[in-house]
């Protein structure tokens, strides 16, 4: 359903749809609002700017990033650590 709000000088504006949370526990509220004020922004903004975040976040397959790395970390060439520990171990002396 479409609202349209009459402005002065006849220009329109669509209304935005409201969503009312319930049932929210405290702790939750309390870190919302505490986020809120160190952001400087309203309760509302500050739930509008978390809610946006999240549905615009790419979403990401782990375990082809997974996979994708063990590929990447495979053709790194080996690395003898026992060469550092000795040289680690001299300048301790």
């Amino acid at each position: 359903m479409l609202i349209l709000i009459w402005f002065h000088f006849g220009s329109i504006k669509q209304a935005m749809p409201t969503l009312t949370l319930k049932n929210i526990p405290a702790h939750l509220h309390a870190k919302l609002k505490q986020s809120a004020e160190k952001n400087r922004r309203s309760l509302n903004s500050e739930i509008l700017t978390r809610l946006e975040r999240e549905v615009s976040a790419p979403k990401v397959d782990r375990a082809k990033l997974a996979s994708d790395l063990k590929a990447f970390t495979d053709r790194l060439p080996h690395v003898d650590h026992r060469i550092g520990d000795r040289y680690k171990r001299k300048g301790l002396k």
